[in-house]
């Protein structure tokens, strides 16, 4: 064995290629710190459970090793052809540095991203490269930056240190037969191959422990596997019914289980009627960054971090069971504008063809009203401009403001208050004109760098989730008081709700505080105060606005209406990146590529007998997102053209 070994390592590491070796060794060595830094810096002992942890180390492994071949190929490949020498030893401690200044670069990127999103790298990292402005400009006001280069600068230098000092131990060799070169080149030509149709994402999901899964990945493949698979065909990927089984079911989820219910190939198109006249009341939307229930007094918080929502919550139909489908502000958009669930992959706000769809913009505009996306950041960001003007909407972000208007911004956007104040002017000026208005507001403040103007609230700017936090709610409560002041105030219904929550998974999958949600619906004249504890998911706010003004429409909306068929069926859907699921009963249902399926409980994550419960969720939760899936591909969520 020894022998075989050696001779391995003679043929694979001829003089030539010693240097490889070396570099091999940084390379696997260097990613198993990192994984191990993250599973401490992760803070669950759960993680370092034998169990757990052993078969994590040696999944990684395994795929650091793979990896490793992308970058010693091109290499093996260049010094097969360049003469053993003074030369060659000179090209490779020259190639050690930036190899080295990556390796160190990465690793710490590895860290600043599990720090906001508790995941290695997937396609929000693939879309962050799209958006390098923003992304660049909130890792610098977040971080140190002259403390993380130095560190990246020290780290890289010490192991360009150490790889030169193994290269003087290493004689140079000046014949080396043609034959092993080319042998030699030739097996590190095809390795990377090998190792691409060996290499498998799934490998990592061995355990429950979603976290557990995450340490075994590698920050590389975990990249080039989000870049090749940002569209995932449903169909082919995920767990189907067959079509006429799933239609039947959708139609009984969404019409109710009753005799005169009909089986279509659309059943999520159907006739909403309302039983009593129609309220033409202008509504706003506000939907928060960020903002978890966890956040809020009204939901057991200690901390006093939201004063006025929680005095709001107390005049306002509060519900408290609502979950949000996704971990993103794309996420929820998608939700909260076309009332879908969260199919795999990219959100329909960032897909081709999202134009033309059949919105809650568009049964407001049905009904005489404009409505408009208000943003205080730049709207191309993450394709809201061209989502939601293709759709119909006003969008009106911040180049809408003069610079004498912006009290203070940063790299996501002018400071909450600010957009509150542009938000005023717009409606202002549709009152003026007698026009009815739904407006759709998005908030920034409650992000990273969590940054705000000075002498607002008593937290400090730039100290943590805390103040962004508390600002936010700044600016919400004044925002309220400052639109009372205003002639349209009575007449206006306020909803203020989550885009998502501020964690970005669980030791579960789908953990579900990680996707519990605030939603407060305030009209002091229009809307009685009270408390919907239903479970209900992001998708059910559309509608449900919508009855609460007894409008009657033709809909395409696959959520329901929380006060009405909510209170019957109660269910939430949520994502996380290509998992899906189906909350129910205390259930959960995953459903993951390779048709592979899930059936836990949700509190504990264990897993569950497939009984007659878990197959009918199991249905239930398939007919949605094969249908969802369907529906958008094959264009029956478009509206007429005008």
């Amino acid at each position: 064995m020894r022998r075989w070994v050696k001779n391995v390592d003679h043929f694979l590491f001829p003089a030539n290629l010693g240097f490889l070796r070396t570099l091999a060794v940084v390379y696997v060595v260097f990613n198993t710190l990192v994984r191990v830094g993250l599973a401490i810096y992760a803070g669950h002992a759960s993680l370092f459970w034998p169990t757990q942890f052993l078969p994590a180390m040696l999944i990684g492994f395994a795929f650091d090793v793979g990896t490793a071949t992308f970058f010693l190929a091109p290499l093996a490949l260049l010094l097969s052809v360049i003469p053993n020498g003074r030369f060659a030893r000179g090209l490779v401690v020259a190639l050690a540095l930036p190899l080295c200044v990556v390796l160190v670069f990465v690793g710490f990127a590895e860290f600043v991203f599990w720090n906001e999103f508790s995941s290695r790298f997937n396609f929000i990292a693939v879309d962050y490269l799209i958006y390098t402005n923003e992304v660049i400009g909130n890792i610098r006001e977040s971080y140190n930056m002259p403390v993380l280069l130095s560190g990246v600068a020290i780290i890289a230098l010490a192991i360009w240190a150490w790889i030169i000092r193994r290269l003087q131990g290493v004689k140079p060799h000046a014949s080396i037969s043609p034959r092993a070169r080319i042998a030699a080149a030739i097996c590190w030509a095809v390795m990377p191959v090998f190792a691409l149709a060996a290499l498998n994402a799934d490998y990592k999901e061995f355990s429950s422990n979603a976290q557990v899964s995450e340490i075994a990945g590698n920050g590389y493949f975990d990249f080039w596997h989000a870049f090749w698979n940002n569209e995932i065909d449903y169909d082919r990927y995920y767990k189907t019914l067959p079509k006429a089984k799933a239609l039947k079911e959708l139609a009984v989820e969404l019409n109710g289980d009753r005799p005169e219910v009909t089986i279509t190939q659309r059943p999520y198109e159907r006739e909403i009627r309302a039983t009593g006249p129609e309220k033409k009341l202008n509504v706003v939307l506000i939907s928060v960054e960020s903002l978890s229930a966890e956040f809020l007094g009204a939901f057991g918080n200690t901390k006093h971090l939201t004063p006025n929502l929680d005095r709001l919550a107390q005049q306002s139909l509060l519900f408290t069971h609502l979950y949000a489908t996704g971990t993103r502000t794309v996420r929820g958009l998608e939700a909260l504008t076309l009332s879908i669930p969260p199919t795999p992959g990219h959100s329909i706000v960032k897909r081709p063809n999202n134009d033309h769809l059949f919105t809650l913009g568009e049964v407001f505009k049905t009904k005489g009203y404009e409505p408009l996306y208000l943003y205080g950041g730049y709207g191309y960001f993450d394709n809201m401009n061209t989502f939601f003007s293709g759709n119909g909407y006003t969008v009106v972000d911040r180049t809408a403001l003069k610079p004498e208007d912006i009290h203070f911004e940063n790299i996501w956007g002018v400071a909450d208050e600010d957009l509150f104040t542009l938000t005023l002017r717009e409606l202002d000026q549709r009152h003026a004109r007698h026009t009815p208005f739904f407006a759709h507001v998005m908030t920034t403040s409650n992000h990273r760098p969590f940054t705000y103007p000075a002498g607002r609230i008593d937290i400090p700017s730039k100290t943590g989730r805390d103040g962004g936090v508390k600002y936010t709610d700044w600016a919400i409560g004044h925002f309220i008081e400052e639109a009372r002041r205003h002639p349209w105030f009575d007449d206006t219904v306020f909803v203020i709700v989550a885009d998502h929550t501020h964690k970005g998974r669980g030791q579960t999958e789908l953990a579900l505080d990680a996707y519990h949600i605030p939603m407060l619906v305030y009209s002091p004249k229009h809307v009685a105060p009270g408390t919907v504890d239903s479970i209900a998911s992001q998708i059910d706010v559309g509608p449900t606005v919508l009855g609460l003004l007894n409008f009657s429409y033709s809909s395409k909306f696959f959520g329901q209406d929380i006060l009405r068929e909510g209170k019957e069926h109660q269910r939430a859907m949520m994502a996380n990146y290509q998992t899906v699921g189906y909350y129910e009963d205390g259930v959960m249902v995953e459903l993951k590529p390779n048709a592979r399926t899930r059936i836990v409980d949700a509190i504990s994550g264990s897993d569950r007998p497939r009984d007659a419960l878990g197959q009918h969720l199991l249905d239930e939760a398939i007919s949605y997102y094969q249908l969802a899936s369907e529906a958008f591909r094959h264009g029956d969520l478009r509206v007429a053209k005008p």
